[in-house]
């Protein structure tokens, strides 16, 4: 097996889309679909592995008694 996707498969794939969705329609659906993957890398950027960084915990003092 190969490649996922040859140049004859997104050739096909075009096709399909050109005739579901028509000449017109092909820009906006293009730019929404790049509109929305920008804002999911822009909602990941603050997103980090290090759960302490992320949820910014603030932990007490050893010599501190909770109230």
């Amino acid at each position: 097996m190969g490649e996922l996707f040859q140049p004859t498969h997104l050739l096909v794939i075009g096709v399909v889309l050109l005739v579901l969705f028509g000449g017109r329609k092909l820009p906006e659906l293009g730019k929404g679909l790049g509109e929305g993957l920008r804002g999911f890398k822009d909602g990941m950027k603050g997103i980090s592995d290090d759960p302490k960084d992320a949820a910014h915990i603030v932990t007490p003092k050893p010599d501190e008694q909770p109230k």
